[in-house]
């Protein structure tokens, strides 16, 4: 098990730097000139110039890259055009407002997704299950942003019973259960697909359990099915849910980036789309840096755990 956690982690360290060039890239690769992209059509091409000798973009690219990249394992991310600050100031707290929304959402997924394909994979073709199937269907198709819309008409214009916009009350100064009510309706939103995902897994990999011939084999001795669910099946059927949660991961989190626009949670999509209008390229770069090692970093903590399942890895 320890050589192969060395191993995983030896082997995404050429996938950050890849990361990071592509990372670098994609905004030099958008037509145009930044400098003249941030001060406008009419600025001058003194003003332009100087801009460009401040941002290095006068530099070759690789030697722009280079000095970038040595930044960045030194901890500068560099300061922000648009607000005169340095970037890691803003987006790490933005980060972990991110991270707490896709803890929620992570929840709501895990929780609501296992339970739901638990009970309609104890009993396939009930009305349990064909109903919660469909709802899965349709949660899986549903965009994230309209549905986080329609909460938000529903539940907070409608019936007023949770807030709207924001991560807590400001009259509250950020208390715990302020930040839970604000969390409810984003989470939702951003676990609706991965719920469903997460739930037709679990009851497809149930049903495949029970049709198994351990399973027959334990039920002709007697075994309760209770033990049966919970001390066999379903630890058969771990693996594969861990590995989907591991996707699942990025997967909320990308949509915990296009609910906090909509929610007005102050976290690393809200920010990334007001840097993203103001062309405040250090911020973009540094904020999409932090979405891509955080993908990395669970995938690997998830290769690890899937890992520790295996009896032929463990020593």
């Amino acid at each position: 098990m320890l050589s192969y956690a060395i191993k995983r982690i030896l082997a995404i360290i050429p996938i950050l730097m890849g990361v990071s060039f592509l990372v670098f890239s994609i905004v030099y690769l958008i037509p145009g000139d930044p400098a003249v992209k941030i001060l406008g059509q009419a600025a001058t091409d003194e003003a332009v110039a100087e801009l460009r000798k401040d941002l290095g973009l006068d530099k070759p690219f690789f030697i722009q890259y280079g000095i970038w990249l040595a930044n960045m394992l030194k901890g500068d991310l560099g300061t922000s055009i648009t607000m005169r600050v340095s970037v890691d100031s803003v987006l790490i707290p933005k980060l972990i407002n991110t991270l707490i929304l896709t803890g929620g959402s992570l929840a709501v997924c895990l929780i609501g997704g296992l339970l739901i394909g638990l009970l309609a994979g104890l009993k396939p073709y009930s009305w349990f299950d064909r109903i919660s199937m469909f709802f899965a269907q349709f949660g899986a198709n549903v965009p994230v942003f309209w549905l986080a819309i329609v909460l938000m008409w529903i539940f907070s214009i409608k019936l007023g019973w949770l807030p709207a916009f924001g991560m807590y009350d400001m009259r509250t100064e950020g208390s715990t259960w302020s930040i839970l009510q604000h969390l409810i309706l984003p989470s939702i939103a951003a676990a609706s697909v991965s719920l469903a995902v997460m739930a037709r897994l679990t009851r497809s990999s149930l049903i495949d359990a029970f049709n198994s011939d351990y399973v027959k084999t334990f039920r002709a001795y007697g075994i309760s099915e209770k033990n049966i669910v919970f001390k066999h099946a379903f630890r058969n059927i771990l693996s594969p849910i861990l590995n989907m949660t591991g996707l699942q991961v990025g997967s909320l989190m990308g949509g915990a980036l296009f609910v906090e626009v909509v929610f007005s949670w102050p976290g690393l999509g809200s920010q990334l789309y007001s840097s993203i209008t103001g062309q405040d390229l250090p911020m973009v770069q540094a904020g999409v840096l932090f979405i891509a090692i955080s993908f990395v970093l669970v995938n690997l903590i998830n290769d690890l755990l899937v890992a520790s399942l295996n009896p032929r890895l463990r020593h």
